[in-house]
């Protein structure tokens, strides 16, 4: 008796499902087209902007005087990166052989934490320059004397990082 009732269930199960499943299948003329529709289609012309544009304006004197003065820190820790260097060198050379628990390595360690701070100034700069260079892109002002004096202080960051990778690889050794 049990498995008549299994069955019976399956059978009913079966019928329903296939009356549900029935009435999902349709035909295709109750939905809409995917066609493009009139609304959808782009139309007009935009005017031409050639004579429209302006071209930048010079930097303001404020800016001027800002990338002065960025400048000339920028020049005064790079200046004082290379019066440390020579110092720092011979420290790392000395500690170049020695154990890592001994007082020469960590003097080298010190010496090279002193050339990090004086480079991490000349970086600054470089910040100090890449907003000012934002700020006159935002204001549509002319960059260039940005430019020029972002180059000079990058090669003087690249130019210091080349010292401390040497230094640092001097004591792995």
């Amino acid at each position: 008796m049990h498995q008549r009732e299994t069955l019976r269930t399956r059978l009913i199960a079966a019928a329903v499902s296939t009356f549900l499943l029935g009435g999902c299948a349709s035909s295709g003329d109750r939905y809409p087209s995917l066609e493009i529709r009139d609304v959808e289609r782009v139309s007009g012309q935009f005017a031409s902007t050639a004579g429209a544009v302006q071209p930048p304006a010079p930097i303001s004197q404020d800016t001027v005087r800002r990338l002065a003065d960025i400048t000339a820190s920028a020049r005064e820790s790079h200046a004082a990166f290379n019066r440390a260097t020579p110092g720092a060198r011979r420290i790392v050379n000395s500690a170049a052989s020695a154990a890592v628990t001994s007082d020469r390595w960590a003097s080298a360690q010190v010496a090279l934490g002193d050339l990090d701070s004086k480079r991490s100034l000349t970086a600054v700069s470089l910040g100090d320059l890449d907003i000012l260079f934002a700020n006159a892109a935002i204001d549509l002002a002319a960059r260039p004397e940005i430019s020029e004096a972002r180059a000079e202080v990058a090669r003087m960051v690249a130019d210091e990082d080349v010292v401390l990778a040497e230094l640092r690889q001097r004591l792995r050794r």
